[in-house]
């Protein structure tokens, strides 16, 4: 299936949009696009999202950061967002509102 050249666009606006000390996920942000299978397409967009894409508060789906980028966990414990001590935040704690009643 072949993404909309809007695809980008939309993941950015989606992004924009997650509330201070909130979190969502990749498969989160596909599913609320439209595009279900491609999570990791989201990351490649947000990769090359403006500055002012509030990137840092997309993590895995197991609430995990990239590891390539550690200025992530600190932008997001800035927010006030607390890590288990696997290193990963616990997503019904700090999972944004919006996508904890929307369907999968």
């Amino acid at each position: 299936m072949r993404l909309p050249e809007n695809f980008d666009r939309e993941v950015c606006a989606v992004a924009a949009q997650i509330p201070h000390g909130r979190v969502a996920t990749y498969g989160q942000i596909a599913r609320l696009v439209g595009h279900p299978l491609h999570a990791r397409r989201v990351g490649r967009a947000l990769a090359a999202a403006p500055p002012e894409i509030p990137c840092h508060r997309v993590v895995d789906s197991r609430g995990g950061t990239v590891a390539a980028w550690p200025r992530q966990r600190e932008l997001l414990e800035a927010e006030g967002i607390r890590f288990r001590e696997n290193g990963r935040l616990d997503l019904n704690r700090y999972g944004w509102e919006l996508l904890r009643t929307a369907k999968p």
